[in-house]
């Protein structure tokens, strides 16, 4: 369904001969125009609602879950404005531990940078460095200054625990709302038909090159 929704473009492979014909052009989907959600529309809470994505779904089936066809996984992608789902999809637990043994030595006991807890001036999660960690500190914990340690102040995070925190904010993602669908699919049709320009050849087709 996505693909034929996106336009068309021709474009010159190689020069064979001059003038250039037809069969010097290739014709292709345009998917370099690219289609974005703004953020703010996010804000509007009538339109979408928040899901999360459990462990092994991919965005076929959430799209059947929420508008009973799976062939709309595009306009979950798009509405989050995932480019490449390999990458902005959430992997799963499996892929995960491939990826970590695949790229990194040793994930589980290698440190990726340091973390606050909520104390004194310091809110959770904060990041800081191994300087800050091995330091003291002075600070006011209930009207009285006190000096902590850095590692009572914050607390190492690895590898593999910053690459799994990462990939669970994937996991939270807005779905239109199936009453808005046909709305937001009829939009793309729309934004997707090419105006008259000197490269236009229909609303569905122009040359480049």
């Amino acid at each position: 369904m996505y693909f034929s929704l996106v336009p068309n473009i021709s474009y010159d492979e190689k020069p064979i001969t001059y003038p250039f014909s037809e069969s010097d052009f290739v014709t292709a989907k345009n998917f370099f125009r690219r289609y974005k959600v703004n953020d703010d529309v996010f804000s509007n809470v009538v339109l979408f609602e928040k899901y999360a994505i459990v462990d092994g779904e991919r965005p076929d089936q959430v799209a059947k879950k929420a508008y009973g066809d799976q062939f709309y996984d595009w306009v979950i992608l798009l509405v989050n404005n995932m480019v490449n789902s390999q990458y902005d999809w959430p992997m799963t637990n499996g892929q995960i531990y491939k990826v970590l043994e695949k790229e990194y030595d040793n994930p589980y006991g290698t440190i990726h940078h340091y973390e606050t807890y909520e104390i004194g001036p310091y809110k959770e999660g904060l990041t800081v460095d191994e300087t800050f960690y091995n330091g003291t500190h002075k600070m006011n914990i209930d009207g009285a200054v006190q000096t902590k340690n850095g590692n009572e102040v914050c607390r190492p995070v690895t590898i593999a625990e910053w690459f799994s925190k990462e990939n669970e904010k994937k996991r939270e993602i807005y779905l239109l709302k199936p009453e808005y669908l046909q709305s937001f699919v009829n939009d793309f049709r729309r934004q997707n038909l090419y105006k008259k320009s000197d490269s236009y050849v229909n609303q569905q087709l122009k040359k480049s090159g």
